[in-house]
């Protein structure tokens, strides 16, 4: 059986380590993406600088950063759904 590709639709600051993410089947929710700094790296530090981590877009429906680091929007996802933190589209956020 094929699944569907993951792609992320829209994003946006959240606050602190947090963005909104809206997936392409209208999923969504908010998620704390600090477990990214217990990791180490060069293309990790100069997000822990608020305003470059707020600078995220997307290309081709994964999370990336000015400075070439992106993220597999099935491994969000998948973070998202074991912490409880996506909604079914149609579903308004509290």
């Amino acid at each position: 059986m094929m699944s569907e590709l993951i792609k992320i639709r829209a994003v946006k600051p959240a606050g602190g380590k947090r963005l909104a993410i809206t997936f392409a089947d209208g999923a969504h929710g908010v998620h704390d993406f600090s477990w990214l700094f217990d990791l180490s790296g060069p293309m990790l530090e100069p997000l822990r600088d608020q305003a470059m981590f707020e600078r995220v877009f997307l290309e081709t429906g994964a999370l990336t950063w000015p400075n070439g680091l992106d993220l597999s929007p099935w491994n969000i996802r998948t973070r998202m759904e074991e912490a409880g933190e996506l909604m079914p589209a149609g579903v308004a956020a509290e």
